[in-house]
């Protein structure tokens, strides 16, 4: 009996740490007042509608409009006064490009800020990923005069979506992989992944196992996810987010396990060592339009998303000024 209550004991200090460990985060969230957002709502929705609307479907067998979503990208680029260039690539015998616009720092070491803006065949993606696109590009907008102590690249990534996740076809994959091969001194990187849906219904809001024991019912946060050795960087990240933003988050840092917490283009960076994580609505675990031809501008929440991004906006500053 004995060895049993010792046992059991073991086990619930494990499970205690465990938490502590990959679930519990620093600082008290969706406690912000609503203040002045410099944020443009009607810029978000501006880009959406352009990528989502005007131009649509935008993947490897829509090479036309594929092309015409990275020109769009780096128009509104150019826009900012950010340094903007073309990084192509070749795949399946065809030429891909990722769009980067750099912030140049006292310092070469280099935060990354990006989104992937391929979408799935038949599917207009207004929240897969024109939301993380809009809200990209609202970012760079917001920061093009700004002097940091650290770089800052803002990316658009090509090729994030099936049948290219997890192959060299990524978009994402070829960045990381040259920016080692140079010897690029990344110190973080952020990828922001289907930022527009959210819904106070119960229930609204699945996990997969066994995380539904440790997270709210309903889908009205945004989450913050790493892997264990980017444990630092979601929790500096997700404390900067909730001491300025009034919508609500959370975050995990979590083993590669659990296969979930990799599904954007930050899992490129942990293939090489470089702490990332994935701002995200959670995409699948909410969203009854995922990767269907309903994900249209009408589903998407431009308040909460003009939050997230407002609540983003001093993340990035924050981690590129300070130590962490």
């Amino acid at each position: 009996m004995r060895i049993l209550v010792i046992v059991i004991g073991a086990a619930a200090l494990s499970l205690l740490a465990a938490y502590f460990w990959i679930v519990n985060m620093p600082g008290e969230t969706g406690r912000r007042p609503m203040g002045s957002q410099p944020v443009d709502s009607a810029d978000l929705q501006r880009h959406v509608h352009a990528l989502a609307v005007s131009i649509g479907e935008r993947h490897a067998g829509k090479l036309q409009q594929l092309n015409q979503t990275a020109d769009y990208i780096v128009k509104q680029f150019e826009h900012t006064g950010l340094t903007v260039s073309n990084q192509a690539y070749t795949a399946y015998g065809t030429q891909f490009r990722n769009v980067v616009a750099k912030l140049n720092g006292e310092t070469d070491n280099i935060l990354v800020v990006g989104a992937h803006y391929d979408s799935v065949p038949g599917s207009p993606a207004a929240n897969d990923n024109a939301s993380g696109v809009a809200a990209l590009l609202e970012l760079a907008a917001l920061n093009a005069n700004q002097r940091f102590h650290r770089t800052v690249h803002f990316v658009a990534f090509a090729n994030e979506e099936l049948p290219h996740s997890g192959t060299d076809a990524m978009g994402s994959v070829t960045y990381v992989g040259r920016a080692k091969q140079n010897g690029e001194n990344i110190i973080a990187m952020i990828s922001l992944e289907t930022i527009g849906y959210y819904t106070d219904e119960p229930n609204s809001q699945n996990y997969p196992a066994p995380l539904a024991w440790l997270y709210p019912d309903r889908g009205n946060f945004v989450a913050f996810i790493g892997n264990l050795r980017s444990r630092q960087l979601v929790r500096t990240a997700i404390a900067s987010f909730r001491s300025h933003a009034a919508i609500a988050s959370e975050g995990i840092a979590a083993p590669n396990l659990l296969r979930d917490v990799s599904r954007s283009d930050h899992a490129s960076f942990w293939q090489h060592g470089y702490p990332a994580i994935m701002v995200t609505d959670t995409a699948p675990f909410r969203y009854p339009y995922y990767h269907t031809s309903q994900d249209t501008p009408d589903k998407i929440d431009f308040t909460r998303l003009t939050q997230v991004t407002a609540g983003l906006n001093h993340v990035i500053r924050d981690l590129a000024t300070r130590r962490f």
